[in-house]
C-alpha cells in the first residue's frame, strides 16, 4: 500500500507538513462526533487527541475534516463517529491525514511520518517520504 500523492502548500513563510496512515475502519453513527483511532497509531503517526485530521476514503471519494480521539491501544481501532460515520462504511480504505506549519526554513528537513497497516489496523511499516511519482509508459484513463 501507498499514500496518494498531495502537494504541500505555503503562506506567510509557512508551509504544510503531513502524516498519513491507511486503514480499514469501524463506524458509529450514535456516538460523538470524532474519529477514534488507536492509540499505538496516533504514537506513530504523531497525531495527538482533539488534533484535527483529514480523512480520505478510496472507496467513495469522500473527504471530510473531524478531529482525533484516543482508541483502544494495541485494538487496530479506527472508528468513524458521528455524522462523518455516513461518509465511511465499515471495510472502507481510508488515508488520515494531519498537518503542521513548518517555517520555510525547516521545510527542507522535514520528515513527514507515512504509517502503513495491515488489513487489522496493525502497523505494518512507517516511511519518511513519499517517492517520487513516475509518468505511465502509456497514457492512462484509469482514475
Amino acid at each position: 500500500m501507498r499514500p496518494l500523492s498531495h502537494s504541500h502548500g505555503g503562506f506567510d513563510g509557512l508551509s504544510l507538513a503531513w502524516s498519513a496512515k491507511m486503514s480499514k475502519p469501524q463506524c458509529e453513527l450514535h456516538y460523538e462526533g470524532s474519529c477514534a483511532i488507536d492509540e499505538n497509531l496516533l504514537d506513530a503517526a504523531n497525531i495527538c487527541e482533539n488534533e484535527q485530521v483529514h480523512i480520505w476514503n478510496i472507496n467513495n471519494g469522500e473527504r471530510f475534516i473531524t478531529y482525533a480521539i484516543k482508541g483502544e491501544r494495541g485494538s487496530g481501532m479506527i472508528s468513524v463517529n458521528g455524522s462523518a460515520a455516513r461518509r465511511a462504511s465499515v471495510g472502507d480504505l481510508l488515508i488520515i491525514a494531519s498537518f503542521a506549519q513548518v517555517h520555510e526554513d525547516q521545510v527542507a528537513g522535514h520528515e513527514p511520518q507515512l504509517v502503513f497497516v495491515n488489513e487489522h489496523n496493525q502497523q505494518v511499516g512507517l516511511r519518511h517520504h513519499v517517492p517520487t511519482q513516475a509518468a505511465p509508459e502509456h497514457g492512462t484513463d484509469e482514475c
